[in-house]
């Protein structure tokens, strides 16, 4: 029998029942939905954390405090704290000196405080504080103004870069640009206002203002630890920067060759080996306890293809005794259990798409559904099936002709 008499026997079968075939798709409809609504939120998250990643700049890394193993607990947050020096200002001018492999140093450092403008304050807003060369360095982008100078920041006027929430809730119907606003009680004028990045997470991306370090330092105090942002000159370069980066830190704190870093270096790599380590095992652990739900669908499955099987013995006695072989029902069979299950998988994935997208509106939590789940979830599903009419099809095509006939 070809195979696209097969496939036509397998429709005209499903298509005769279609309440039975329906109820049989439930299974695996769910099971695919559940599983791929899963997989796009893990995705999503993924996606954040590679933005997140992408926004510490090109060729860049990031030289801090704290190393990331020292966020692995408590008591190791505690001890770095007591252990390691402050980042500063002179340890960013020792880095840009080395030249090499570095191409620029940046530093930046904030704190939360309050902006008001005439009768609006707004409380807790993102204080950020950086040298001129971040906006280079971390491509932030002006929808309107600038972001402040050299000049400026070695001067240490009250200028300020401010997110597009801010800008909104303070003067939504003027224009911000020459304006002056309170920060913390002091006059700062508006040069420039970022573009809109939205919110991820329900957390706000342009709720923030930025001024010049050296200024946020005279205000805030020096004695603190700043973030040091460090790119390279070429990406070929990179990892020569880095080792450059850490050499000069450990000199700079004399560290003997045996000694633990008493700072950070912080680079995308490292961020995705910490993600793969906190939520790896979790992901796995989320995908293969909803699949589940998939082998409850073969489950059910297979039993409808055995009543199926029940129901249909003499047919299968008067195709058997007019000369169809074997090899046709068993082909028969399987075609009728893989195209139902490739059927529920293709229904799942459109209910999955449409929770996701609900999920990505009504929520901040993003969502990415990826051509590769799709893809997956229809090659997996159509093995489900495959599988699961494995044993009635075998079973259908090892009916004796005769006594199949006698079958009332």
């Amino acid at each position: 029998m070809p195979f696209l008499e097969a496939i036509k026997l397998a429709l005209s079968a499903i298509l005769g029942h279609k309440l039975r075939s329906f109820l049989t798709l439930l299974g695996v409809i769910f099971g695919v939905a559940t599983v791929i609504v899963v997989v796009s939120l893990i995705e999503g998250f993924n996606s954040y954390v590679d933005e997140k990643i992408a926004n510490i700049g090109t060729n860049a890394f990031s030289v801090t405090k704290f190393s990331i193993d020292d966020f692995s607990s408590v008591e190791a947050l505690n001890a770095a704290r007591r252990r390691n020096k402050d980042v500063t200002l002179d340890d960013a001018a020792a880095l840009r000196a080395r030249g090499g492999a570095i191409q620029d140093v940046g530093g930046k450092e904030d704190t939360l405080g309050a902006v008001k403008f005439g009768a609006t304050s707004l409380f807790r807003v993102h204080i950020g504080a950086t040298t001129p060369n971040i906006a280079e360095i971390e491509r932030i982008e002006a929808g309107e103004g600038r972001y402040f100078s050299k000049a400026e920041e070695e001067s240490r006027r009250n200028v300020t870069f401010i997110g597009a929430d801010v800008a909104d809730k303070l003067f939504p119907t003027a224009n911000p640009l020459g304006q002056t606003i309170r920060i913390d009680g002091r006059p700062f004028e508006i040069i420039g206002v970022g573009k809109a990045k939205g919110s991820v997470f329900g957390q706000p991306q342009d709720m923030y203002v930025s001024i010049p370090l050296s200024g946020f330092l005279a205000i805030y105090g020096s004695r603190r630890s700043i973030n040091l942002s460090v790119t390279s000159t070429s990406p070929a370069t990179y990892q020569q920067a880095v080792d450059e980066a850490r050499s000069i830190m450990r000199t700079r704190r004399k560290l003997s060759f045996n000694e633990k870093d008493n700072f950070g270096i912080i680079t995308p790599s490292a961020i995705n080996e910490l993600r793969d380590k906190i939520f790896g095992t979790i992901q796995v652990a989320a995908i293969g306890i909803t699949s589940i739900s998939l082998v409850v669908g073969g489950i059910v499955i297979m039993n409808i293809m055995l009543v199926s099987v029940s129901e249909r013995t003499k047919e299968i006695g008067i195709r058997k005794s007019i000369g169809a072989r074997r090899s046709d029902i068993l082909k028969q069979f399987l075609a009728e259990s893989t195209i139902l299950s490739l059927l529920g998988g293709s229904i799942g994935i459109a209910i999955a798409y449409a929770l996701a997208k609900l999920v990505a509106a009504l929520t901040p939590v993003p969502t990415v559904l990826p051509l590769f789940a799709v893809t997956a979830a229809l090659v997996v599903s159509a093995s489900v099936g495959l599988i699961s009419g494995v044993y009635p099809a075998w079973r259908a095509a090892g009916l004796d002709p005769i006594e199949a006939l006698r079958a009332e």
